[in-house]
């Protein structure tokens, strides 16, 4: 299958508004909302729930009230405050078992613990799979591991030969964990000094991972000088710019209306230009299919 991975240096750039825009000039797909912090995608694809699945994956200790001796050691060794009258507080323990190395009646121990949820959804151009993450939960990346996992075998078994992740913000490891496997990334970004800077950070990850990434411009008409200094800091780096996208008052509409901007203004400038970077896209997409580098993270 291709894989196609739509990221940002930066939030607030327009990644899911371009993404939701080319997913409906497909002819169908699989898509991955793997923003596990603030996934949006399914406010605006607007499909049918298919699974609901509990994510198990924050590892949290517990002490056994019988066991324990109240010697105070667990307390001691544990340096996020997370013990307190020899019970754990579940919110502030990272999962790092020192109250378990340290105590002397093997009282404590380490249980996985739900930590978010897993969606399935029906839409219009395909199946989508996208999680929540709990608020001060941690591990998002290896939840986007899971969603991009349930995205490939859902492509796999309902034989779509596309899968187009929406992306996390960033180059962390929720960014890493989407980029795995892709055939190409597209980044899109802002005309603004941070957009520039973060893109710069974005590219610098692809090309570590000899991903070839290319660069889509949303807004740019909004200062045309930031946009053209874009355009040639990727031009030194030789990264492609693919298109540019100006400010349209309808992708607000669009958003306010939750649907994806070409089904309901398809001829307005903005969803003209998503149209034709999608078509650029796949087509090298397509091209370098089954060619992304396969990461496993634990």
């Amino acid at each position: 299958m291709t894989r196609i991975a739509v990221l940002s240096g930066k939030g607030g750039t327009g990644k899911t508004t371009a993404v939701a825009s080319m997913a409906w000039y497909s002819k169908g797909l699989v898509l991955a909302d793997c923003d596990v912090d603030a996934a949006n995608l399914a406010l605006t694809m607007n499909g049918s729930l298919r699974t609901k699945d509990d994510y198990v994956g924050a590892l949290k200790a517990h002490i056994d009230p019988d066991a324990c001796i109240q010697c105070g050691k667990c307390e001691d060794a544990c340096i996020f405050g997370a013990i307190s009258d020899f019970k754990v507080n579940e919110i502030h323990c990272e999962g790092c078992g020192a109250c378990k190395v340290v105590c002397p009646e093997d009282a404590v121990t380490l249980q996985y613990l739900k930590s978010g949820d897993i969606y399935v959804l029906d839409t219009e151009k395909g199946p989508m799979v996208y999680a929540e993450l709990f608020p001060g939960e941690s591990n998002s990346g290896k939840l986007v591991s899971e969603v991009r996992r349930l995205a490939d075998d859902l492509a796999e078994s309902e034989d779509f030969d596309v899968v187009l992740i929406d992306g996390p913000p960033g180059t962390g490891c929720p960014a890493i964990a989407s980029v795995t496997g892709a055939d190409l990334i597209l980044a899109v970004t802002e005309p603004s000094l941070s957009g520039e800077h973060d893109l710069m950070r974005l590219i610098d990850l692809a090309q570590h991972f000899s991903i070839p990434l290319c660069v889509a411009i949303n807004k740019w008409d909004l200062h045309p000088e930031s946009a053209k200094q874009i355009e040639e800091s990727c031009h030194r780096k030789g990264v492609l710019v693919v298109g540019m996208v100006p400010y349209d008052p309808a992708v607000l509409k669009a958003i306010k209306a939750m649907r994806p901007l070409p089904s309901l203004f398809p001829r307005s400038p903005a969803a003209i230009a998503f149209n034709r970077i999608w078509r650029e896209v796949s087509k090298r997409a397509v091209a370098r299919k089954g060619s992304g580098v396969l990461l496993k993270l634990d």
